[in-house]
């Protein structure tokens, strides 16, 4: 091979690189590439003495590409487990930032979501004394904050998702219309306003407009309004 001058234009000056794999698959890569080019020279008899070369050498050389293919794979089954990994724990850390909760602590159940004197009761009732504060079970903004006919003072928040939660019977409410809150958030006192019959607080849970029973609906996200439970973590979010 003729040496280049140092007068003659380098014809590769200017070129792109080659972009070097990702450190994860380097060596994996480099083997592969080594280990081929060796191969494709030895087949094409590149080499000097091509003929010569031991078949088990050919072999060897076939065996240990494969061996680097094998463990560039297992380089990349990793990286996807990481991923899945990472993105499973980014979905549980939300969850836990944001979760629901019990609207207060201390009350009687009474009054479940159904047939009523005749009505449709689209809510529950929890009993407590006039004054004890109540809070957001959901994250979301206030869309009302005040008097609401038949619910008297009441809140009404609308989560993420769309869905609402409507608290009435309110002897007072501390949130403003279009404030965000979290959680655990206080929103207002238990009372006896608008068509109540005793102190208690009134929640409804509202789906695409329609009400539904909170019961089960809270159930499903980690919440047991009848025994007053709610999930671990719901505790030290609210801490």
């Amino acid at each position: 091979m003729r040496q280049r001058l140092s007068s003659e234009p380098d014809r590769y000056r200017g070129r792109r690189r080659v972009p070097t794999p990702p450190r994860s698959r380097y060596a994996a890569v480099v083997t592969t590439a080594f280990v081929g080019a060796g191969i494709v020279a030895l087949g094409a008899n590149a080499l000097p003495d091509a003929k010569s070369v031991s078949p088990s050498v050919l072999d060897e050389l076939r065996q240990a590409s494969i061996a680097s293919q094998d463990a560039a794979a297992r380089a990349d089954s990793a990286d996807r487990a990481t991923r899945a990994e990472r993105s499973s724990d980014a979905t549980t850390d939300a969850a836990e930032q944001d979760p629901y909760l019990l609207p207060l602590h201390g009350y009687d159940f009474k009054s479940p979501y159904g047939v009523r004197w005749g009505k449709l009761h689209t809510g529950i009732d929890l009993v407590a004394p006039e004054g004890t504060p109540y809070q957001a079970i959901h994250s979301g903004t206030v869309t009302k904050a005040g008097w609401f006919g038949g619910y008297g003072y009441a809140v009404i928040v609308r989560h993420a998702d769309g869905t609402e939660a409507i608290y009435g019977h309110s002897s007072a409410v501390t949130v403003k219309e279009g404030q965000q809150v979290k959680a655990g958030d206080q929103l207002g006192l238990v009372g006896n306003t608008g068509h109540s019959y005793g102190s208690h607080l009134h929640l409804e849970v509202h789906v695409n407009g329609q009400p539904l029973d909170p019961v089960p609906w809270l159930q499903e996200r980690g919440v047991d309004i009848k025994l007053e439970t709610e999930a671990l973590y719901g505790d030290v979010a609210a801490s």
